[in-house]
């Protein structure tokens, strides 16, 4: 969506594939690094709105959705428009990535079990001291239930994910020699694992190629008319067959940033969207550019972000650690 006061922000930049842990993990395939400089303006620009075409974009955008209401949209039209959205994306979010703070594959995984209705930030908040009681397979499959739940506790849920977390741990440690697999039918078959959790897995901490379809996702693909599925399986199959195999882990990133930052499920700010031109719709949201601007979150709100320890080349504040509220 490009809207009044909207802003391309970057410069072309080649978006990362695979993705960005906060260390290297072995056997992940390691993004291109942005420079910070770069990261840096781009959220400056897309927080201060600094296009002047902007009102010509929320016009277009307008045109779009009136065209498109008109006359259908052919298949090839619509993924040449799907293709040039996730181009756009990435020069918005050169430093997309996930936005869970681990190190190493087993990590990640218990990052996203935990990550289940709440917040990364929650869940980051919370893992420090996960991972200090148990850094290890071993350690989480002999762990005492009440004393997981305790901790996992912030995360909700906290009953049915420390159930999870000990299961998956033990069938890590019987049947995977201590070693998260690094395959999408071993994942699934882990207790409290499904394709998304499989899929942020293999394409963050091993360099696999995967679609996350969480909410974000769902939603924003839907709303841009390239799926009208709401099965995420079935969204994960439509969408995988517009988009190379090699930019699925990426798109996943940016679709998910866009949809957190500026394409809100209740109010999006349509007003201060670099792709209103290429959405059908546009106009559902705030159209009123400097309305729309304070509906901007995270680095683009100049806010703190979700995570604790951020790439590098992330352009907004660390979020507060444990006891933060």
């Amino acid at each position: 969506m490009k809207g009044a006061e909207g802003v391309k922000v970057t410069k072309s930049a080649k978006a990362a594939k695979g993705a960005r842990g906060s260390e290297p993990v072995k056997g992940a395939k390691s993004a291109q690094a942005v420079k910070p400089a770069k990261a840096s303006e781009a959220a400056k620009s897309a927080k201060d709105g600094a296009r002047a075409d902007v009102k010509d974009r929320a016009k277009a955008g307008a045109r779009t959705g009136t065209k498109a209401a008109a006359k259908p949209e052919s298949r090839l039209a619509m993924v040449r428009r799907a293709r040039r959205i996730n181009r756009e994306l990435a020069e918005l979010y050169p430093y997309a990535h996930p936005e869970l703070d681990f190190t190493n594959p087993f990590e990640l995984l218990v990052a996203t079990v935990l990550s289940a209705q709440t917040t990364d930030l929650r869940v980051n908040q919370t893992t420090p001291a996960v991972f200090a009681a148990y850094p290890t397979p071993e350690d989480m499959a002999a762990a005492v239930p009440e004393e997981l739940e305790e901790i996992v506790r912030p995360t909700g849920f906290f009953r049915a994910k420390a159930k999870s977390l000990i299961g998956l741990s033990a069938a890590i440690r019987d049947n995977y020699g201590g070693e998260v697999p690094g395959r999408l039918s071993d994942l699934v078959t882990l207790p409290g694992v499904g394709r998304k959790t499989a899929n942020v897995v293999l394409g963050n901490a091993f360099g696999v190629p995967g679609i996350t379809v969480d909410t974000h996702f769902g939603r924003l693909v839907r709303r841009w008319k390239w799926t009208d599925q709401e099965d995420p399986e079935k969204v994960e199959a439509e969408i995988g067959a517009i988009f190379p195999k090699s930019e699925w882990t990426m798109l996943s990133h940016r679709v998910i940033f866009h949809g957190r930052r500026i394409c809100h499920a209740r109010k999006p700010a349509c007003g201060a969207c670099p792709i209103a031109p290429l959405c059908p719709a546009y106009g559902e949201g705030e159209t009123d550019p400097e309305k729309a601007r304070k509906l901007l979150k995270y680095e683009m709100g100049g806010q703190p972000g979700q995570r604790l320890r951020p790439p590098a080349d992330y352009p907004g504040k660390p979020a507060p650690g444990p006891g933060a509220r």
